[in-house]
């Protein structure tokens, strides 16, 4: 779906909330029906959500302006997120909640700020960045981290990805996910992701590990080892269960992965 159509629909829905809900006036005035497009609209959503004692909102909202017009590929990945949350959460009604409420939509877009900030070499703010996320939204991304599109981020709540890791494009996180090191390595020792692979809720991935494109892996799950395309793996340590049924299992979000098996 294009930035404009996406932006189009936004507004509709936050036209409607004002004429139907009169406490929603306020927020959706000031952060929706006032802005002068998407870009704006993101903007001022992540300066109040990260607002605090480190940044204030004003030198947050400039920061965010100034990434999104040097970089529009940031405003891009940032609708096929949104429209990847719409599809993929049954608890989204609209493109209106992950924008203003949703905080791995939330967090993911702001990571993608301080990924530019790392891949212009301005590390500390990059780092900081990183912290005020970590602190507001219970997400730690690092900011070096290479992170795809159409991402689904799913309650977010204690995802960590590291340094190293690598995460291709539809993939879709549940709650808990971590891609770690082992604790004993340096240099390149994070998970590498592959296209439309499902993370299960607290599935830990650790070490220079590759899961293949639309792998599955179970909740709870400990993946040490290279996981194969289109596999499914469960347990401690993980093993092979199964296979998925689709291509895509990031797709359909299917968490019952006993389905899966041989």
């Amino acid at each position: 779906m294009k930035i404009d159509e996406i932006e189009q629909k936004i507004r509709r829905e936050a036209a409607e909330l004002v004429h139907d809900e009169p406490l929603s006036v306020l927020m959706l005035t000031e952060q929706v029906l006032d802005r002068r497009n998407f870009a704006d609209m993101l903007s001022v959503t992540l300066a109040c959500q990260l607002a605090g004692e480190i940044m204030d909102r004003s030198e947050l909202e400039k920061m965010f302006d100034v990434l999104y017009l040097k970089y529009p590929e940031l405003l891009l990945c940032a609708a096929k997120d949104l429209h990847a949350t719409v599809l993929r959460d049954p608890a989204c009604t609209s493109y209106l909640e992950p924008l203003l409420f949703f905080k791995g939509f939330q967090g993911l877009q702001a990571y993608r700020a301080a990924h530019a900030l790392w891949l212009e070499g301005r590390t500390f703010p990059a780092k900081m960045l990183q912290s005020i996320i970590s602190r507001k939204f219970g997400m730690d991304f690092h900011p070096a981290a290479k992170i795809g599109h159409g991402l689904l981020i799913d309650h977010a709540t204690n995802i960590v990805i590291g340094e190293t890791a690598v995460v291709g494009n539809n993939v879709s996180f549940l709650h808990g996910v971590t891609l770690g090191g082992t604790g004993n390595e340096v240099g390149d020792r994070h998970p590498k992701i592959g296209n439309g692979v499902m993370l299960g809720a607290h599935a830990q991935l650790l070490g220079n590990i590759h899961i293949g494109d639309g792998a599955k892996i179970g909740a709870g799950a400990v993946v040490v080892s290279d996981v194969p395309a289109h596999t499914t793996y469960a347990g401690v340590p993980a093993v092979q269960v199964g296979k998925p049924h689709d291509e895509m299992p990031s797709f359909n979000m299917q968490q019952d992965f006993t389905q899966d098996c041989k």
